[in-house]
């Protein structure tokens, strides 16, 4: 399938690496504008010259710390300012891996600022010139820990379902405008993410990395973790024409296959 995304502009956050970076590759190669956001400067710049341009698009970057939220608030409400958008990929980065009993209360405090709050934030600042354009496209990076949890990644899982869940309520107000949200449940994919927390595994079980990736394959139906461009073709699948009637959905993906919604 041909997507056709040109004279979009799309928001796409953490992307200078892993499923950020391909989904900001993705939807520049399907024509859209796109603004990069991540809190490096020099990965940003090196990103925005690997985006295609050959569809006459303009991308730019938005350096934020996702991690600073009174900061985050103020940069990105300044960009809105001056700046729309037409797609919206809500993507930032995990917070650290842990168990309920390592967690404490504060723990969850700066993981709701970090995938709740900025999430939230953000589509309320972008859907502004969606509504009075009557055309969004919202996409939520979240993970399948939401529909099962991971006892490793307890932050992950407790704060990634609100969002879930708020963006299923969300959907169903904003598709008269013909917006649509919609949240990616996360399998495994091959990405600094995954090889930080194999790692992790590794050490807490007393055996290879190697070994942990073939435990993680091994769940897999195709027998193989996913490749970061492969998510972005899903995402910009959902932000085309095509996929008007598909909202408010869950959409788990494991190792490049879409395996349900």
């Amino acid at each position: 399938m041909e997507i056709a995304l040109n004279g979009k502009k799309a928001l796409v956050g953490g992307s200078t690496s892993g499923i950020g970076k391909a989904i900001a590759m993705q939807l520049a190669a399907s024509g859209a504008s796109v603004t990069l956001m991540s809190r490096s400067q020099e990965k940003l710049e090196a990103v925005l010259e690997e985006l295609s341009t050959d569809q006459g698009q303009q991308h730019q970057i938005l350096v934020v710390d996702f991690t600073e939220f009174a900061a985050y608030k103020k940069l990105i409400s300044e960009f809105f300012k001056s700046n729309t958008v037409d797609i919206l990929v809500n993507n930032t980065q995990g917070p650290a891996a842990g168990t309920a009993l390592e967690k404490e209360v504060s723990d969850y405090q700066q993981a709701f600022d970090l995938l709740f709050k900025t999430v939230v934030l953000t589509t309320e600042l972008a859907l502004d010139a969606m509504r009075k354009n009557k055309w969004g496209r919202i996409i939520n990076v979240a993970s399948v820990s939401v529909k099962e949890p991971l006892s490793y990644l307890v932050l992950s899982n407790s704060i990634r379902a609100a969002v879930v869940t708020w963006a299923k309520s969300l959907a169903s107000e904003v598709g008269q405008d013909q917006i649509t949200v919609n949240s990616i449940l996360t399998g495994y994919f091959d990405t600094e993410r995954i090889t930080s927390l194999n790692a992790k595994k590794a050490q807490e079980q007393n055996i290879s990395e190697d070994e942990v990736l073939k435990q993680m394959e091994a769940k897999v139906p195709v027998r193989r973790i996913g490749k970061p461009e492969e998510y972005g073709y899903l995402v910009s699948f959902l932000a085309s024409e095509q996929a008007a009637y598909i909202t408010g959905t869950q959409i788990p993906i494991d190792g490049g296959l879409l395996s349900s919604l």
